[in-house]
């Protein structure tokens, strides 16, 4: 009975990693489907990582879950009725549980509907939050009543439909998000951004200590390691491009996206050196930014 008991315990923890996996994929999945023009990029970038993490979750405990609820079924069959008063106040326990999330993520979706978010996107989490919670208490509602140790046939198909669920929010969700080579191309994108970064501060140190621009890259990290492209794209470059000005250039795989560039605005001479030096918009391909050092007093 204690490995019984073990197995009842073991897919309800599978269960409750599962569910709050699948409802944050849901959630993203709306989120991208119905994109509010108010989201920043990285609001879109963490709803795809959440979208990979959710699927990776699921695609893991949701099929364990499966097995162990069956491997439990069966036992049940097997087991006297002090398993069965066991296993019940398990069950008990879970829809309690389950409850508290329902209601606990319910107020999340209000919340973030009263923030601003979209009728669309408010309305349709929260129907599916109400369905995936609703359909899963329901179920072991009736498991409490020994329901489903009568109708082993219909048990079984209930849990296909839900993996066929499953199965099929997991493609939609992998549609709507880059693909491991694309998220792997932005992420170098953005690693070059830094590295362009790090380099464009340490020139501007370079100046203001010799009042002059280093000759090249070598001289400017005089024997420490300088930074260097990924595998198969071009070297950084760097060029002096006048007394007080230079250039910094790398490859990109992607342009920046949309969201994340620089909204022009009227700005005054004063101010247009600083905001020009603030600007990492860049086109695919080969791009480079223009930087100009600024003195104390300017």
């Amino acid at each position: 009975m204690a490995k019984s008991f073990v197995l009842q315990l073991a897919s309800l923890v599978t269960l409750f990693v599962s569910l709050p996996a699948f409802i944050t994929l849901v959630f993203g999945i709306i989120n991208l489907q119905f994109p509010d023009a108010a989201d920043a990029y990285w609001q879109v970038t963490g709803t795809e990582d959440s979208i990979r993490y959710s699927i990776a979750v699921v695609a893991i405990f949701f099929p364990a879950y499966l097995i162990l609820t069956r491997l439990v079924n069966r036992a049940r069959r097997n087991e006297g009725q002090l398993y069965h008063t066991l296993t019940r106040w398990l069950v008990y326990i879970a829809l309690l549980v389950g409850g508290v999330v329902m209601l606990t993520d319910l107020a999340v979706v209000v919340y973030t509907f009263l923030g601003g978010e979209i009728t669309t996107r408010f309305v349709l989490k929260a129907l599916a939050l109400l369905a995936v919670i609703g359909a899963a208490s329901y179920y072991y509602a009736l498991d409490a009543k020994q329901y489903w140790q009568k109708r082993e046939q219909t048990s079984v198909m209930i849990g296909i439909a839900a993996l066929a669920v499953v199965l099929l929010a997991a493609g939609f969700g992998i549609s709507k998000i880059s693909s491991p080579s694309e998220a792997r191309e932005i992420k170098l994108d953005q690693q070059q951004i830094s590295d362009l970064q790090e380099i464009e501060w340490r020139v501007e140190a370079f100046y203001q200590s010799n009042a002059s621009f280093p000759a090249d890259l070598e001289t400017l990290y005089e024997g420490l390691p300088v930074p260097v492209a990924p595998t198969g794209r071009d070297a950084y470059g760097y060029s002096i491009t006048g007394p007080d000005s230079f250039l910094l250039c790398a490859t990109f795989a992607n342009e920046t996206p949309e969201s994340e560039r620089q909204t022009p605005k009227p700005v005054s001479v004063a101010e247009n050196a600083y905001l020009q030096n603030q600007n990492w918009d860049h086109l695919a391909g080969e791009h480079c930014f223009t930087r100009r050092v600024i003195t104390t007093g300017e």
